[in-house]
């Protein structure tokens, strides 16, 4: 190959602005802590301050659009937009399931298997238009709109899936982290095996949701909680969102300036997922 064709594609890529980060470390990091503010802020809210449900969600709602039309209008990743909208479509996707289970009472069984036939039937339309499910395609409008849809479904199941493993079926918020922590720990082995790499990434994103989920509530419920609930260690929402949106947005703006989840030609080959 000659440096000019070597050029010639390195440009091309350069140009094709992939609108999402590497997966790295601090990916996963950023998730979790996202994930836990997802359930604890709006629990907070509702709750808290006293919104309401309702209200809630109509005013996470309007801000996760704005947010996307800022995501799809930028034409590069843009850490702090991007993460931004992962925080919103998670406290959304968290009050998506909350609204079916306590304003139209709809258990959680069937919201966990109607997320679950929505996000397959999202990944297949993907696949059948695309081609890949590989997020670091993501350099289309439509491509784009495939990810962050697949993003709410992934929430909103694990919302629905978390709450019926550690609530429904009384398995508590402590039991459940070690449970959906053990099963993530299974799969990375099971990638060092050879395990599907896109595979792999979506079925650890969606268990990073009820992971998020049940370290939230292990840190905000009561100790001593109310008859049929589950003890926790009892911190205040205000003090767990303060922490956790302090490390995210500590973590965003070093990502900002470093550049190091910034997907450029010469790691191109080496994108798996």
């Amino acid at each position: 190959m000659t440096t000019n064709t070597v050029n010639v594609r390195g440009s091309l890529l350069t140009d094709l602005h992939i609108k999402v980060p590497a997966v790295t470390l601090f990916f996963w990091i950023i998730k979790v802590l996202a994930t836990t503010v997802g359930e604890t802020f709006a629990d907070y809210l509702n709750d808290n301050l006293g919104l309401g449900l309702t209200v809630t969600s109509f005013l996470m709602a309007g801000y996760l659009v704005v947010a996307l039309i800022a995501q799809f209008q930028s034409p590069r990743y843009v850490a702090g937009i991007y993460w931004l909208v992962v925080i919103l479509v998670s406290v959304v996707g968290t009050l998506i399931t909350d609204n079916l289970t306590d304003n139209f009472h709809v258990s959680l069984e069937v919201t966990s298997v109607v997320f679950a036939v929505c996000l397959a039937i999202c990944f297949l339309v993907w696949y059948r238009f695309e081609g890949t499910l590989s997020i670091h395609s993501i350099r289309t409008r439509r491509r784009e709109v495939f990810y962050w849809l697949v993003i709410l479904f992934t929430f909103a199941l694990g919302t629905a899936v978390g709450d019926l493993v550690t609530e429904k079926f009384a398995l508590g918020y402590r039991n459940g982290l070690f449970l959906f922590g053990g099963l993530i720990a299974l799969l990375g082995v099971a990638y060092r095996f050879k395990l599907n790499a896109i595979f792999t990434f979506w079925a650890v994103y969606i268990l990073t949701r009820p992971l998020g989920a049940s370290l939230g509530d292990l840190l905000t419920q009561p100790t001593s909680p109310e008859p049929g609930g589950f003890p926790g260690l009892g911190y205040s929402k205000y003090l767990v969102n303060g922490v956790f949106l302090t490390l995210i947005v500590g973590l965003v703006i070093y990502l900002s300036i470093s550049k190091v989840d910034k997907i450029t030609p010469d790691k191109f080959n080496d994108v798996e997922v």
